[in-house]
């Protein structure tokens, strides 16, 4: 069985890449944002493996996925307990009505 080249795997990671800055830029909603973040950091997390399993940098991409992983669950925790508490006091999650946050 033949492996997969490093080429397709950067051209997967590109289009999850663009998918994930085009729903950032495009969605009204907090959820619809943080989906793109997400989408965004999937897309280092992939880059990060396949640069560690095609070149010498061994097991360094893996282990740098695993704390982009992390950091990706306890910012979704974080942005989710905002939009919750966004959520109760303006009974919406669009990002436009934010504007009375600022400090």
């Amino acid at each position: 069985m033949e492996a997969i080249g490093l080429q397709p795997v950067l051209f997967v990671s590109a289009v999850l890449f663009v998918c994930g800055v085009v729903c950032m830029t495009t969605k009204r909603n907090g959820i619809g944002i943080l989906m793109g973040v997400e989408l965004v950091l999937n897309a280092a997390n992939l880059n990060f493996v396949a640069f560690s399993r095609y070149t010498s940098l061994g097991l360094d991409g893996q282990v740098i996925a695993l704390f982009v992983i992390v950091l990706a669950a306890a910012e979704a925790a974080v942005a989710l307990a905002i939009a919750l508490n966004f959520y109760n006091n303006h009974l919406t999650i669009d990002v436009d009505r934010g504007d009375e946050l600022r400090g």
